[in-house]
């Protein structure tokens, strides 16, 4: 298994890593690719076409302004999510972009990025063309990408390959089925965290790896704490209320409640708190996908502040854990909800985070496949409607309720023996199975389930 923990999570904005995230990245890289052929110079235009999901639903996914920030240079683990709006809105308003920060050009936003509602390039539901011309309108150079969920983007010549490039380095402990790495655990006697993390020191120190995971949960903490404080209502016409910050006020003001479930308010203040954030184009950690990325902060921050014992090295035990999962969902199935529905973007997140969760109670190799099993077992068929395209109904409170289902997948999984009659690989093969036979107005399209019914209510 070549794919780096890095890769599952990844430092972004919102409110989407596949129509955000991922046509950013794709921007950034066509423009990067212009100046490396000494093409730039020669650019008086640029026409993007998105295809598939990103033409229904890119709008309120962001995709427009996603786009604009990538040609202009930016790269979603840097952009400034505060400045982002505004930079795409003078684009807009003032009809020039410079591409790459260097060739300014003439552009309209309307007219030079097209959304196709109906038509699909070949490879992937998430496709994109890029096309540059000279003075004349002849075309100096034509690309196209795919964004294949969770951020990853793939060009033209790469969709003959898996869904992420594989890095050719050696690991020492190759795996691509939960059976493969139980089957090292067992013969090392080396924990799950333990296989990953001796992966990720082919490419990085063990200090690097360790400050990497805890910058990342920084991220995550910072995302929370914003989100939580912050109230109002979201973007986009569907004028959704923020409720992460009344919730939390509600919470602080009761301290010496003796509510048996008190816990799990907590983790739902956590899960909406990061999806509000996402929801608003704010900074978030990918984990995997953007409109699942309150899942493992919500049951990580449960495990900081309800957990005895609970310490840095346990967050780095559950990243590496939930990492490791979540690299045989990418690897074996999909997490893109454009391909497979939303079972690949919080079902996967749901059996990552119950995955991670139970390795820090303490959890056995088998006990943590039973966990992850038990996370996207209980979450096949869920279907990606997202109201309006936009990522908060029912994307918001749908990762608050996967949080919850993660911690009770662990605590079960922990407290029996590892055996059960369903593994992770069969779970991850129905999976993948039933994301190919789910009709493709349910994955990110907007044309049916509540987006259809609400819209027409």
């Amino acid at each position: 298994m070549t794919i780096s923990v890095f890769d599952l999570f990844s430092i972004g904005i919102g409110p989407s890593s596949s129509h955000t995230v991922g046509p950013m990245r794709a921007a950034y890289r066509f423009v990067t690719g212009l100046a490396d052929l000494a093409l730039l110079e020669r650019v008086a235009g640029v026409r993007v076409e998105l295809f598939g999901s990103l033409g229904a639903t890119g709008h309120g996914h962001g995709s427009v302004g996603a786009v604009v920030l990538g040609l202009a240079g930016e790269r979603p683990e840097l952009v400034d999510p505060v400045a982002a709006a505004p930079r795409v809105e003078a684009v807009r308003t003032g009809g020039r972009l410079r591409l790459a920060g260097r060739r300014e050009i003439d552009f309209a936003v309307a007219d030079d990025i097209v959304l196709h509602r109906r038509a699909t390039l070949p490879f992937h539901p998430n496709g994109m063309r890029f096309t540059a011309v000279d003075t004349a309108g002849v075309p100096v150079a034509t690309r196209e990408y795919y964004s294949v969920g969770g951020g990853f983007v793939l060009d033209e010549d790469e969709t003959g390959r898996p869904a992420i490039v594989a890095d050719p380095t050696p690991v020492p402990y190759p795996f691509r089925s939960a059976a493969e790495l139980l089957g090292h655990t067992r013969e090392t006697g080396r924990s799950i965290s333990e296989i990953v993390l001796a992966n990720e020191l082919v490419r990085r120190t063990g200090d690097e790896v360790r400050s990497g995971l805890l910058h990342i949960w920084s991220v995550m903490q910072e995302c929370v704490e914003r989100g939580s404080r912050t109230g109002g209502v979201l973007p986009g016409g569907l004028r959704v209320r923020r409720r992460a910050a009344a919730l939390r006020t509600m919470l602080e003001s009761r301290p010496d409640d003796d509510d048996p479930l008190r816990a799990m308010e907590w983790v739902t203040l956590y899960a909406l708190a990061v999806n509000e954030e996402n929801a608003a184009g704010g900074r978030i950690v990918t984990a995997p996908t953007n409109g699942a990325a309150g899942i493992v902060p919500a049951v990580l921050h449960f495990y900081r502040r309800f957990c005895p014992a609970a310490d840095d090295e346990g967050v780095v035990r559950f990243l590496l854990t939930a990492a490791a999962i979540g690299m045989l969902f990418k690897e074996n199935a999909s997490i893109s909800g454009a391909e497979v529905g939303c079972q690949g973007e919080v079902g996967s997140a749901c059996s990552m985070a119950a995955g991670g969760l139970a390795a820090v109670l303490g959890g056995t190799p088998e006990q943590i496949e039973n966990a992850a099993e038990i996370g996207i077992e209980h979450n096949l068929g869920l279907t990606c409607d997202p109201v309006g395209g936009l990522v908060q109904i029912p994307c918001i409170e749908r990762n608050a309720v996967a949080s919850v289902k993660a911690i009770t997948a662990a605590r079960m999984a922990v407290r029996g023996d590892g055996r059960h009659h369903v593994s992770l690989d069969k779970a991850i093969t129905t999976m993948r199975e039933t994301g190919a036979d789910m009709s493709d107005k349910y994955k990110e399209t907007a044309r049916g389930g509540l987006a259809l019914n609400i819209v027409e209510c």
